[in-house]
C-alpha cells in the first residue's frame, strides 16, 4: 500500500510516497523535517544558516552538521562538473534579476547596467575545516545552495523513511528512490513536456537511485525585454546560453543527478551527452528549444515503452 503526502516546502511542491500498510502516520513528521532545512538553507530568509554565514564578513562561522554535510554536496558538484556547478553564484544570482523568492519576483525587469562579464569568486576561496565544522568567506565571496538544498533533502528524506518501507520523495522535480516497491516492481517517474506541462514525454522504471530535472521552462523573467533564468554559468555570471531547455538525469543518488542536469544545462546537448556517454552509471534525456529530444545510450534501460 502506497502512502503519500504533498505539502510546499523549499519553494516548491514536496510529495512523498511511501510502500507500507502501517506506517502511514510517520508521514506526518515529513514536513517538520523540509520546514528546518528550508528555515536553514534559503538565501530568502535572513534568520537561515546561510545568510547568517554569508553576513559574516569575513569572520570564521561555526555551522550545523546539516549545513557541513549541503555544503560538502556542494563541493562534490562543483568537482563532479569540473566548476560548472558551484555554489558561490549567489550576487551573479542577483545581478541576473533573482533577488527574491521566484513568487515575488517581477517577470519584466529593467536591463543590464553593465553587460560586461562578472569578476566571479572561486570556490577555493572558501577556508572549511570539517573536523571543527569551521566555515571563512572571503568578504566579496556569498553561497547559494539552490542547486544541491533540494536534492539533498529530498535524499535525507527518503533515506530516514526506508527504515519503514521502500521510499520516494521527490522535491520539485529532485527525486530520491531508496528501492524497488514491496512486489517487486519500480516506481513510475513521469518526465515532463515543458511545452505541454500536464503532459508525460516518456515514463521512467525507477528503484535505488535518484532522478532530477533541471530546465529554464519554469523559472524566468525578461530582463531588458531578453529572456533571463537562474541557470548561471560560472564562466560568464550570467544566465547560461544554451540549446538544452530541459534536461532529466538518472544517477547513483539524486545529488548527483541534480548537478550534472545543471552541468548539462550550462554545457549543452552536444557537450553534455558525450559527457554522459563516457559515464555509463548515468543517463539523461534533454529536450532541445526547438522540440527534440535527445537520449543518453543508456536511457533506454529506464524508458518503459
Amino acid at each position: 500500500m502506497i502512502n503519500k503526502l504533498e505539502f510546499p516546502a523549499m519553494g516548491c511542491q514536496i510529495l512523498v510516497a511511501v510502500d507500507s500498510p502501517n506506517h502511514s502516520e510517520d508521514l506526518i513528521e515529513v514536513p517538520a523535517w523540509f520546514d528546518e532545512w528550508e528555515a536553514a538553507f534559503s538565501r530568502f530568509r535572513i534568520d537561515s544558516e546561510l545568510s547568517r554565514v554569508n553576513r559574516a564578513n569575513g569572520v570564521p562561522t561555526h555551522v550545523s552538521q546539516d549545513f557541513a554535510e549541503v555544503f560538502e554536496t556542494a563541493l562534490r558538484a562543483e568537482q563532479t562538473s569540473a566548476g560548472l556547478v558551484t555554489p558561490v553564484l549567489l550576487d551573479a544570482l542577483i545581478h541576473a534579476g533573482y533577488d527574491r523568492s521566484f513568487d515575488s519576483l517581477p517577470r519584466e525587469q529593467a536591463p543590464y547596467g553593465s553587460e560586461e562579464l562578472l569578476m566571479l569568486p572561486h570556490l577555493e576561496e572558501v577556508d572549511w575545516d570539517p573536523v571543527a565544522s569551521m566555515i571563512w568567506l572571503p568578504p566579496d565571496l556569498h553561497l547559494d545552495f539552490g542547486g544541491v538544498a533540494k536534492g539533498w533533502a529530498a535524499q535525507r528524506a527518503a533515506s530516514r523513511l526506508a527504515r519503514v518501507g521502500p521510499a520516494l520523495v521527490d522535491a520539485g522535480g529532485d527525486i530520491a528512490i531508496s528501492d524497488l516497491q514491496t512486489d517487486g516492481s519500480p516506481w513510475l517517474v513521469g518526465i515532463a513536456n515543458p511545452f505541454k506541462p500536464a503532459e508525460n514525454l516518456e515514463v521512467l522504471r525507477l528503484a535505488g537511485c535518484g532522478v532530477a530535472t533541471s530546465g529554464r521552462d519554469a523559472r524566468n523573467w525578461l530582463r531588458g525585454g531578453r529572456l533571463s533564468h537562474h541557470i548561471i554559468d560560472p564562466r560568464t555570471g550570467l544566465p547560461a546560453e544554451t540549446d538544452v531547455l530541459t534536461a532529466t538525469v538518472i544517477a547513483p543518488s539524486v545529488t548527483e543527478a541534480e548537478a550534472v542536469a545543471k552541468m548539462i544545462m550550462i554545457s549543452g546537448s552536444s557537450a553534455g551527452l558525450e559527457w554522459l556517454d563516457a559515464n555509463p552509471s548515468l543517463a539523461a534525456m534533454l529536450v532541445l528549444e526547438d522540440g527534440n529530444c535527445l537520449y543518453s545510450k543508456t536511457m533506454e534501460i529506464y524508458v518503459s515503452r
